[in-house]
This record gives structure tokens, sequence and C-alpha cells, in this order.
């Protein structure tokens, strides 16, 4: 007979938690539907792919450009030694600043070019509110009584 209490009781709370399960699940789904959210996906996406395309002009069009500069093939290798090290054993010590300087440039790039991004964005969102009349404001509810006030005090008059 404990055996059925058991079952019951554990029937009971399986049913309670898929209650609350289902309630979080819904709450979620209202959550996940906001546009607010799919809008940050949408911005995540189109952000890796201008990440990829500030990559490669840095790396296909600007490094070249450094290359020439500073005479290395490669400023990523770009490193000072700060300690000879031994053979195979002791690998030298390097204040190795070539990568960083790749991820300044390429940081300085995507800001540089999401500053344009916005710029060209409030224009045309400027342009648009310009084009489009804005409605007129309905004046308060207390002026448009007192408006109707007036109009019914001038027929009492008459």
């Amino acid at each position: 007979m404990s055996v059925k209490k058991e079952d019951k009781k554990l029937r009971i709370d399986l049913q309670e938690n898929f209650g609350k399960a289902k309630k979080f699940g819904e709450e979620f789904k209202k959550f996940a539907m906001k546009g607010n959210v799919i809008d940050l996906a949408v911005g995540i996406v189109i952000g890796s792919a201008f990440g990829k395309i500030v990559t490669s002009l840095v790396t296909d069009l600007l490094t070249p450009l450094i290359v020439l500069v500073t005479g290395q093939a490669n400023v990523k290798a770009l490193a000072i030694v700060l300690r000879k090290g031994d053979g195979d054993k002791v690998p030298d010590l390097l204040f190795a600043y070539g990568n960083f300087l790749q991820t300044v440039f390429d940081f300085i790039i995507v800001a540089f070019f999401i500053f344009l991004m916005i710029k060209i964005l409030a224009k045309l969102k400027k342009k648009e509110e310009e084009q489009a009349p804005a409605e007129p404001t309905p004046p308060p509810v207390q002026e448009v009584l007192l408006t109707e006030i007036r109009d019914e005090l001038k027929k009492l008059t008459k």
C-alpha cells in the first residue's frame, strides 16, 4: 500500500512540475518573440559577417601597407626578444606586440565603420522624418472640455 501512496505522490509532483515547466516555456516564448531579442540575433549575425569583412580588409589590404613601412613579412610576428632562449629546452622570452597591433587595427576599423553606419542611418531616419509630416498633437482633454463648455454657453446666451 505504501507503494501506491508513493506513486500518487510522484504523479502529483510530476503534474505540478509539468505545469511549472509549461508556464516557464510560455514565458520564454514570449521573451524570445519580442522584437528586441530578434533584432539582437540579427545584429549578431550581421556583426559576425561584418567582422569577417573587416578581418579581410586588415589582412589583405592594410597589412601589406604596414609590411612596406615596417619591412616585416608578418605584422603578427613582430616581437622584441627580452631574453634569448637556451636552444630547444628554453624558448626565447618575447615581448610579442605584433598580434596586439593587429587586434588594435581591427578594433579601430570596426569602430570607424560602425560610426559611419550609425551616421548614415541617422541621416536616413532624419530624411524620413522630414518627409512625413508630423501629425498635430491633440489638445489636452481639459482644453476640449472647456471649449465645449464655452460653445454651450454661447448657445444659451443667444
